[in-house]
């Protein structure tokens, strides 16, 4: 008896410790402070539709009388503060220094009501009116800080990138420009908005090494559950933006330089840009993950490498920063 009560107390340590060894490897994200920056971080709600909305955003000390709105949402299971952190507070960063307000708004019950229709959240089985409630958001802003509504931008990473491809298909009058990161559009079967099929600039910033997201296209499978549905490719996403931009070709190639010698991942890019034309580009991240790349630090692991190549808000600002506003 007390060799068996000896050898049950060995096996729970050696599970207890696999335990902590998993949650470190798979699950642990790199910590980081908010950095010291001279503007506010406010909170807001609006009711909308019957439901309390609530958001936080990053107010640059120096700003102007009309500047930017760059919207950045969250993915499932999210929320407004943790996706400030997931992008490692670099929107705030660019705000302060590049003159425009970020918002992170929240999902309905931690989701978004985005484009794939069989999804199993709360958000889109109740069909919640998050391009409605966005829409407020953006005037509440216009009201309070003069955001100029012709430089109104959406992001997001997975869920959050989802919903940016549904304000680009059902309200492109409102942004000037969006970036989804770790999202493919649905398929045409399971797709549940009602594209305007008018233009807007678009970026699609994905990984092959994504084990959420398939680059490649396919089912979407987050912890078994597969009723997301498929989605297209990463590049057949880039190119129907493209073509509703007026594109017919392959676009243009590029090869980024390596900024980490000891990170494996790679980036590509195929960028469409034409006189008269919003511009299309799609970032490949060769070997990345379901995660928002930067140099430094990681997300879990469980989510695929997070490549050190490229840092992903410089990235999706300097996009928006090229877009030719359009009065609205």
């Amino acid at each position: 008896m007390v060799r068996l009560i000896k050898l049950i107390g060995v096996v729970l340590v050696v599970l207890l410790v696999a335990v902590v060894v998993v949650w470190w490897w798979y699950l642990r994200a790199d910590s980081m402070e908010p950095p010291e920056l001279p503007g506010e971080v406010q909170t807001g709600s609006l009711e909308h539709d019957g439901l309390r909305r609530d958001w936080l955003a990053y107010v640059p000390a120096a700003r102007s009388p009309h500047p930017a709105l760059v919207l950045v949402m969250h993915g499932s299971r999210g929320n407004g503060e943790q996706m400030r952190a997931l992008t490692r507070y670099g929107f705030d960063v660019l705000a302060e220094r590049y003159d425009f307000i970020a918002v992170y708004p929240n999902g309905f019950e931690d989701h978004w009501n985005d484009c794939r229709g069989t999804a199993d959240y709360a958000a889109n089985r109740q069909n919640i009116d998050d391009v409605g409630f966005l829409r407020t958001l953006v005037r509440r802003m216009a009201e309070e800080w003069g955001v100029d509504p012709s430089r109104v931008f959406a992001t997001g990473l997975s869920n959050g990138g989802q919903m940016a491809y549904r304000l680009g298909l059902e309200a492109p009058e409102l942004v000037a420009g969006i970036a989804a990161v770790a999202a493919n559009l649905p398929v045409v079967a399971t797709m549940d908005c009602e594209p305007t099929g008018q233009a807007v600039a678009a970026l699609v910033m994905n990984g092959t090494a994504d084990p959420v997201n398939p680059y490649e296209g396919g089912l979407v499978e987050i912890f078994g559950n597969t009723s997301r549905g498929e989605v297209r490719s990463a590049v057949a996403t880039a190119a129907y933006w493209a073509g509703l931009a007026g594109y017919s070709g392959d676009g243009e190639q590029r090869v980024w330089p390596r900024r980490d010698a000891g990170d494996d991942t790679s980036v590509t890019s195929t960028d469409w840009t034409g006189a008269g034309k919003v511009p299309v580009s799609l970032v490949t991240i060769t070997g990345g993950g379901h995660t928002v790349p930067h140099p430094l630090f990681d997300l879990p692991a469980i989510l695929g490498p997070t490549s050190h190549q490229l840092d992903g808000p410089e990235v999706i600002w300097s996009f928006f920063s090229g877009i030719e506003p359009t009065p609205r």
